[in-house]
């Protein structure tokens, strides 16, 4: 043993490293360095230690030192060493932020990490590891709409305030339509999803016409009032707003609430709204159709019914939505409004302020 390093080895020691010996799911290098110390605790010598686990002598000497020092534990992990590539200069990261903020200096529309790396004159890795701990990611965008409605603020809190406190005796719908619903035919039949391999269908389909879907509702049991119509006029419209009162009992005041599309504040429309003293009609701010509650059942609608959705025909789409609103209703749970409308107002004003200044 080198001059100068004393083991002392207890018989735990000893139990331990030899069970790690034994263990053929122990790493290697564990395994030689245990032998190292169990060699050196029954008095082998220095080259006889190095004739039985095949390494030199100063890596002998190095695990013999370290389990003096740590113990079992210092022989089951590595020192760090520094990296032998020297780390990026804190201006050249900053230089690389800073040029992220701006535009590239081509046409294009975003830097990406290629073009990132040719302007920094650093590799694409390193352009990645900056983007990630600034948080940048240049190939994403996010899109948003700020209403530019001046009673954007009244508006929002009457909506608000028909989600959390509805009116007595009262029932409350929110009302939209869905256009354009495509009954679309794949041209071949996909293939099933299976271990290892995602469900397929083909790029390309065959268009059999479009349906629109009226839909109210009802915000207090989250059941939903649907009628499938060939286009989306203020005839349809009106048609069904019939609908919806033939369904609603009569002792009930009805607010339904709404977007700015034309037909639903069409002449017509109005004077069927006179016709009909029950009904109160709430508008969404402008560029705000997100507070419309039933824009929340036409994204599940379109997630788990149109989207992979194969339509030989409008009446099999027509017949699939139905039997989704008759599934849904079935199931169907209050809508609950959790959102902050001062925290709503309070970013809208920040998104203005924000475009404000940069334009």
């Amino acid at each position: 043993m080198r001059t100068g390093i004393c083991l002392s080895v207890t018989p735990a020691d000893v139990d331990r490293l030899r069970a790690l010996v034994k263990d053929r799911n122990a790493p290697q290098k564990h395994v030689w360095r245990a032998q190292i110390v169990l060699l050196s605790a029954e008095g082998v010598g220095t080259n006889a230690i190095m004739r039985e686990t095949g390494k030199s002598k100063t890596c002998v000497w190095r695990w013999q030192e370290r389990f003096a020092a740590e113990g079992v534990d210092g022989l089951l992990h590595d020192k760090t060493r520094p990296s032998r590539i020297p780390k990026l200069a804190t201006s050249l990261a900053e230089r690389v932020v800073a040029l992220t903020m701006e535009a590239p200096p081509s046409d294009e529309t975003h830097w990406t990490g290629a073009a990132m790396a040719k302007a920094a004159s650093v590799s694409v890795s390193s352009v990645q590891r900056i983007w990630r701990a600034h948080g940048l990611q240049p190939h994403r965008v996010r899109q948003f709409k700020l209403s530019k409605d001046p009673d954007f603020v009244d508006k929002l809190r009457d909506v608000v305030g028909l989600y959390v406190d509805p009116p007595a005796h009262a029932v409350v719908l929110s009302v939209d339509e869905k256009s354009q619903i495509q009954a679309l035919d794949r041209t071949q039949p996909g293939l099933p999803m299976k271990k290892g391999r995602a469900g397929t269908m083909t790029h390309d389909y065959k268009r059999h016409g479009t349906t629109t879907l009226f839909a109210a509702m009802n915000v207090l049991d989250g059941t939903v009032i649907g009628r499938n119509m060939q286009r989306h006029r203020h005839q349809e419209f009106t048609r069904f707003l019939n609908a919806v009162e033939r369904e609603v009992p009569a002792s009930k005041t009805i607010h339904a609430i709404l977007d700015n599309y034309a037909a639903h504040k069409h002449p017509a429309v109005r004077q069927w709204l006179a016709r009909h003293p029950r009904w109160t009609f709430h508008f969404t701010p402008t560029s705000a159709s997100w507070l419309n509650a039933v824009e929340g059942f036409f994204a599940i609608l379109t997630k788990r019914r149109l989207k992979r959705g194969v339509f030989r025909s409008v009446v099999d789409l027509q017949a699939a939505i139905n039997r989704f609103l008759e599934d849904h209703n079935a199931e169907s749970r209050p809508f609950e409004w959790v959102a902050d409308p001062d925290k709503i107002i309070a970013a809208v004003r920040r998104g203005h302020q924000a475009l404000d200044s940069i334009h």
